[in-house]
């Protein structure tokens, strides 16, 4: 408990910080959204480019965060469970996304498999495939910004872990995919969750790399976050804060499900400690 002015003065400062930069815009937008009554709000949600964009929305998430999910757990197991030459290194690969600038991403997934590429062209003559602006490369660009959060998530908790029990259970007479299923899987499917959120978050507003490789094709390739800028250069300001409302009343059900998450994690750990003397 604080027991000194300065101490009070830092919390309040912090609390202000909190308000004016996050509670207040977040204020804003529903409140800029349902400025003109509850009926406009509705008829931008039913509107054909919204239906269009929250479709694409959701097609681009259902498809990134599965294979994410199987990748981050494939990679983490790869190199928390084996010891090989290049392991540091790629762990260090792994943090690419986060380091490189969204945009930059989609420049070069663009010129690679863009139509005046070689690949793309070989795709386009060969297979009569479309990668960039069209859906599949919307996709593999939010995947490369996506790939690193559940690895990151898994890598030191399961480097924490150790492998003794999946040694243990392997003498045992287990196979490698029933040690994983019945004994690596309970102790990490909270922090699978907790990575699997963050990575459906991040996949839902990515902004940068998908407005590269997308086209901005109105009713085909927008999703929410380019519909409001769409929108707002449309002079269309409801309908963008509708859509920028929308993607934060998502972003609040993440942040919910990411506290709970925390909390379910952290009591585990606290009742796991409890137990062992």
């Amino acid at each position: 408990m604080p027991r000194h002015w300065h101490q009070w003065a830092l919390i309040l400062a912090a609390f202000g910080a909190v308000v004016v930069l996050l509670v207040l815009p977040l204020v804003l937008i529903f409140s800029e959204a349902f400025s003109q009554g509850a009926a406009v709000v509705a008829d931008n949600l039913t509107s054909t480019d919204m239906i269009s964009a929250i479709k694409l929305t959701v097609i681009v998430a259902l498809v990134t965060v599965p294979v994410n999910l199987v990748f981050g757990v494939l990679l983490a197991w790869c190199v928390t469970r084996y010891e090989f030459r290049g392991r540091k290194l790629l762990t260090t690969l792994i943090d690419i996304p986060f380091a490189m600038s969204p945009v930059v991403a989609g420049l070069c997934y663009l010129v690679v498999y863009g139509g005046q590429s070689v690949v793309g062209q070989w795709l386009d003559d060969t297979l009569g495939l479309q990668l960039m602006f069209a859906l599949p490369g919307m996709i593999m660009v939010t995947v490369f910004v996506t790939c690193p959060y559940v690895a990151r998530v898994l890598i030191p908790l399961m480097q924490s872990q150790g492998t003794e029990e999946e040694e243990a259970a392997v003498l045992l007479g287990a196979s490698g995919w029933q040690a994983f299923w019945y004994v690596t899987l309970p102790k990490i499917r909270w922090a699978l969750l907790y990575g699997v959120v963050l990575t459906n978050a991040r996949a839902v507003g990515e902004f940068g790399a998908v407005s590269v490789v997308s086209g901005l094709i109105r009713g085909e390739t927008l999703t929410l976050p380019l519909l409001i800028q769409m929108l707002n250069e449309d002079y269309n300001s409801v309908g963008a804060f509708t859509a920028a409302g929308l993607l934060a009343a998502l972003a609040l059900v993440t942040l919910l499900l990411k506290t709970v998450l925390e909390w379910r994690q952290r009591h585990k750990i606290d009742a796991a400690q409890e137990v062992t003397p």
